[in-house]
């Protein structure tokens, strides 16, 4: 027949926890080192361990032995940490992803911001009538029949203004070009 363990409610007093801790804290130093490959973490997750059973020591109650309690604890304190540890991983991740995005976003205002003045001043140099054909072309909608309705010009006289002035845009933008792509 085998022994069977009676539940005992153990007091932890100073004498009882100077021993626990003696013959403990090794194992649970290497409990916890096993699972963190991390002399500097173990340390700190021993030193969690006996103080939070220093300081529920006189509410815990223990069914089992001192030690074995202690062990188990170092086992779930090792988990504890591990799962904290891929939380704040994951958590770094996505803020870095919202970050990289807010970086980008504010990166493509300030390129869009840039563009537009560039392409504003490079329309603003442009010949007078070409100018005014391309604003009511790319600005307002206007279909090339609508322009040369509106201006009393014939539509290829207004296909050869855009031409102009897209011929123009495009070889000042040029650097504009390598940078998008």
């Amino acid at each position: 027949m085998s022994e069977v363990e009676v539940p005992l409610t153990l007091s932890i007093n100073e004498s009882t926890f100077t021993e626990v801790y003696n013959t403990s804290w090794e194992k649970v130093f290497t409990i916890c080192y096993s699972h963190t490959d991390d002399v500097e973490v173990a340390k700190e997750l021993v030193q969690d361990i006996f103080k939070s059973l220093w300081e529920r020591r006189e509410t815990l109650q223990i069914n089992s032995c001192l030690e074995r309690y202690v062990l188990r604890a170092a086992k779930l304190k090792v988990f504890e940490h591990i799962r904290n540890k891929q939380l704040r991983a994951e958590h770094l991740k996505v803020v870095a992803k919202g970050s990289i995005k807010e970086s980008n976003i504010t990166e493509d205002t300030i390129m869009h911001r840039a563009l537009s003045e560039t392409v504003e001043h490079i329309v603003g140099k442009l010949p007078t009538h070409c100018q005014r054909i391309f604003r009511m072309s790319h600005e307002k909608g206007m279909t090339n029949k609508e322009i040369a309705n509106q201006l009393f010009v014939s539509e290829r006289t207004v296909e050869y203004h855009l031409a102009n002035a897209l011929k123009q845009l495009k070889h000042k933008l040029g650097r504009y070009a390598s940078t998008t792509s």
